[in-house]
C-alpha cells in the first residue's frame, strides 16, 4: 500500500514537514517514507492511495482515559471532584459496572476515539479484559490497566484480588500485537502503604508501567500530608515507586522540587487538560515540566468528566493554557503538542519502538486530515491548522497496523454497529436510579 499525501508530519524528526510525499505501507508496518514521485517508481505495484487535500500524523495516542465511562456522559456535571467521585460516579458504579457495561461503554469510546484519530488509547478501569476485547473488537490498540483499589467492587474482593485478575489478563494477552498492560493502581488516596509495597515488588519483576492519578487536586495533597505527613509524590518515592515506568496523570499542583524529581526519575506525565478544566482542579506547569526535560502526553481522562474523547482538542486545549499558565507565546508550540499527542504517549506507555511516529520499521499507525474547507484556508503551516483550526470532524481516514479500521469517516469494525441502541438501554437504567 503507498499512501500519498499533500503533507505528511512524521513528528520525528521534530518540527519536520514532508510536502508530496507518500508512506509506503507492507503488512503491518511502514516500509518507507519518501517523495512521490520516487515511491511510485519504487514500488509500481503497490495499491495507491491518494489525499491530495490532507495532512497525514502518526495515530493519537490517549494516554489516559476510563472509556466505559462513556457510557456515563454528563451524568453528573458541574461538580467538584470530591462530589462528583462520592455522590454520584461511584455509587452509580456500584450499581451498574459489570462486564457487560465496560464492553458497551468501551464499544461505544472506539467507535468516538476512532473517528477522532486515536488508534491507542491507555484505559483504567474496572473489568479490563472486557475493555480490552471492545478494543480488539474495535481494531484499536490498547494498553490496559491492571486497575488496584482498597475497597470491593463487582470485578474485586480486594487488592490481592485484583492483582491476580489483572496478572492474569495479561498472561492471556500478553502476546497479542495490540495489547499492553500497565499496572494501575488507582490513586495515593484509594491504594494502601502495603498495596504499593507489593506493587513495586511486581514492578521489578514485569517490564510494565505504572499508570496512577497523582497531584490532581490541591484537596488530594492536604489529604496525604495529613494521613501520611508528606506529599503524595514524596510518599510514592518513599515507597519505591519513582522511576521511568512511572506514569503520572495530572500533576496539576507540583513544585519546583517536584518536577526536578519527575525528570531526575525519567517519569512520564499526562496531562488532561479538558478534565482539569471542568472540575477545576487547575492547570498544570506543563512548560515548566517540558523545561525540565519530562516526557508529557496528553489524555481525555474519561467522558464522565470530560464529555469529549477528542485529542484533537486537548492538543488545542493544552497549547493554549501552556502558554497562558506560562505567560509565554512560545510555550508548547504546535508541532510539540502533536508530540505530546502522539511520540509523547507512546513513549509513557512503552511503546515508542512501535507507534507514535512515522517512521520505517514501526507499526502503521495512521490517520489523514482533510485540510479543506472555509474554516481551513489559507493554509501556511498544515500542523498549526492541525492544533488551533482543525477538528476531529476533518478526521477522514484512519489504519491500525496497516488495517483501515475508519474510511470516509465510517469506522469498518461490524463491532462498532447498533452502539446507540445499546447506549440508550444503559441510559434508561442510569437515569432511572439517578431519578430514584
Amino acid at each position: 500500500m503507498l499512501i500519498r499525501a499533500r503533507w505528511v508530519a512524521p513528528v520525528e524528526p521534530a518540527g519536520v514537514i514532508l510536502e508530496d510525499h507518500a508512506v509506503a505501507v507492507t503488512g503491518e508496518r511502514i516500509e518507507a517514507v519518501l517523495p512521490a514521485a520516487e515511491a511510485r517508481a519504487r514500488y509500481p505495484q503497490a495499491r495507491g492511495i491518494a489525499l491530495p487535500e490532507h495532512v497525514l500524523i502518526p495515530g493519537l495516542v490517549n494516554a489516559h482515559t476510563h472509556a466505559a465511562m462513556a457510557l456515563m456522559r454528563g451524568l453528573a456535571d458541574d461538580r467538584a471532584l470530591a462530589r462528583w467521585l462520592n455522590d454520584h460516579i461511584w455509587p452509580a458504579e456500584a450499581r451498574h459496572v459489570s462486564a457487560e457495561f465496560v464492553r458497551d461503554g468501551t464499544l461505544l469510546a472506539c467507535a468516538e476515539m476512532l473517528r477522532g484519530g486515536i488508534t491507542c488509547f491507555s484505559d483504567m478501569y474496572f473489568f479490563p479484559e472486557a475493555a480490552l476485547e471492545a478494543a480488539l473488537e474495535a481494531g484499536m490498540r490498547a494498553a490496559l490497566g491492571m486497575i488496584v483499589v482498597e475497597f470491593p467492587s463487582a470485578y474485586a474482593a480486594d487488592p490481592d484480588d485484583y492483582l491476580q485478575k489483572g496478572l492474569a489478563m495479561r498472561d492471556r494477552w500478553r502476546e497479542h500485537p495490540l495489547a499492553s498492560f500497565c499496572l494501575a493502581p488507582h490513586a495515593p488516596y484509594t491504594v494502601s502503604d502495603a498495596t504499593f509495597r507489593r506493587i513495586a515488588t511486581i514492578l521489578g519483576e514485569l517490564d510494565v508501567p505504572l499508570h496512577i492519578h497523582v497531584h490532581e487536586t490541591e484537596e488530594e495533597i492536604e489529604r496525604s500530608v495529613s494521613e501520611h505527613g508528606m506529599r503524595p509524590l514524596e510518599r510514592l518515592g518513599r515507597l519505591g515507586l519513582l522511576g521511568p515506568s512511572l506514569i503520572a496523570v495530572h500533576s496539576v499542583h507540583l513544585t519546583p522540587q517536584e518536577i526536578a524529581l519527575l525528570a531526575h526519575h525519567g517519569a512520564s506525565i499526562v496531562h488532561c487538560p479538558s478534565s482539569n478544566l471542568k472540575l477545576a482542579s487547575g492547570f498544570a506547569p506543563v512548560a515548566s515540566l517540558l523545561a525540565a526535560g519530562v516526557n508529557v502526553a496528553l489524555g481525555t481522562d474519561g467522558a464522565a468528566s470530560n464529555n469529549r474523547l477528542d485529542l484533537m482538542q486537548e492538543m488545542r486545549q493544552a497549547a493554549l493554557l501552556a502558554k497562558a499558565v506560562a505567560r509565554d507565546a512560545e510555550a508548547l508550540p504546535a508541532h510539540a503538542a502533536l508530540r505530546c499527542a502522539t511520540l509523547g504517549g507512546a513513549a509513557a506507555l512503552g511503546l515508542a519502538d512501535r507507534i507514535g511516529s512515522i517512521v520505517p520499521g514501526k507499526f502503521a499507525d495512521l490517520v489523514a486530515v482533510r485540510l479543506h474547507g472555509p474554516e481551513l484556508e489559507p493554509c501556511f503551516d498544515p500542523v498549526s491548522h492541525l492544533v488551533y483550526a482543525a477538528g476531529r470532524e476533518h478526521i477522514t481516514d484512519v489504519w491500525v497496523a496497516g488495517k483501515q479500521q475508519l474510511k470516509d469517516r465510517e469506522p469498518q469494525s461490524f463491532a462498532l454497529s447498533g452502539l446507540e441502541t445499546r447506549s440508550k438501554l444503559w441510559q434508561n437504567a442510569l437515569g432511572r436510579r439517578q431519578v430514584s
